[in-house]
């Protein structure tokens, strides 16, 4: 068996606004070298309440001057099956808060407002053409943003869902039970394409999960403890409050 090693990196900040300071200085560092690289910076988002921070804070001119929107595509991580406009959206959620308010003029949304079969297959048709990849090859973004809910979901890629066994499809339909809702959503293999994996996590609600998922000697079992990049970086930046389960720790 091939042996490998895994780049981990953990980060405990006070609060949520520490959080999104942090996560602002390394999405910047991975823009500047995948531009400095390759000349352009392929990046993932998801939704929820932790990414709108560092969404706001890069809209920002202290920040937002000092990147490079035009060598920037934004593509997504996953989808929840509604319009762009639903206030669930979470293209509608980075438009918002994010690509509205800087230069952006590349980015490719899953269409949650469509079929979601057709919707994952297009999207699917979509990055085998921006990345430029044969029928059997996995595109490799620079960097995803992730979350991590209190059972141990990310993306949407929920525990015992079919699609944790993955192995061909780049984009995948998944209807969540628990939410009784259909989502479109990146598969593992190309999470684990990824040179940076970036999870943001915040709350004592979080933490049992957060536990057992940095815990790397633990049969992984959830789904975010399958994210395990192949060749790239492992990031975790999480507030006190997760990391402690004591929500009073902010």
């Amino acid at each position: 068996m091939k042996s490998r090693s895994i780049h981990l990196s953990l980060h405990i900040h006070k609060d949520p606004d520490a959080m999104a300071e942090r996560a602002a200085h390394l999405f910047a560092a991975a823009c500047e070298e995948a531009v400095a690289e390759r000349g352009i910076f392929r990046v993932a988002l998801s939704g929820g309440q932790t990414p709108s921070r560092l969404f706001r804070l890069l809209a920002k001119p202290d920040w937002s001057d000092r990147l490079p929107w035009d060598k920037m595509i934004f593509f997504w991580v996953d989808e929840r099956c509604v319009g762009p406009d639903h206030p669930e959206s979470n293209y509608g959620l980075a438009r918002r808060e994010l690509l509205s308010h800087a230069p952006a003029t590349h980015f490719y949304r899953m269409r949650g407002d469509e079929d979601p079969v057709e919707a994952a297959m297009r999207y699917e048709k979509l990055l085998r053409e921006e990345f430029n990849i044969g029928p059997n090859a996995i595109p490799r973004f620079d960097f995803m943003l992730l979350g991590m809910g209190e059972d141990g979901h990310t993306a949407s890629i929920f525990p015992n869902s079919p699609i944790l066994s993955e192995k061909k499809r780049l984009v995948a339909d998944v209807y969540v039970p628990e939410r009784k809702a259909d989502r479109i959503t990146l598969t593992l293999p190309v999470i684990n394409n990824s040179r940076c994996c970036m999870f943001m996590v915040n709350g004592a609600e979080k933490h049992n999960a957060l536990a057992r998922v940095l815990n790397l000697l633990t049969p992984p079992t959830l789904p975010a403890q399958l994210v395990r990049p192949q060749s790239g970086d492992l990031v975790w930046i999480v507030d006190e409050a997760a990391a402690t389960g004591n929500p009073d720790a902010n």
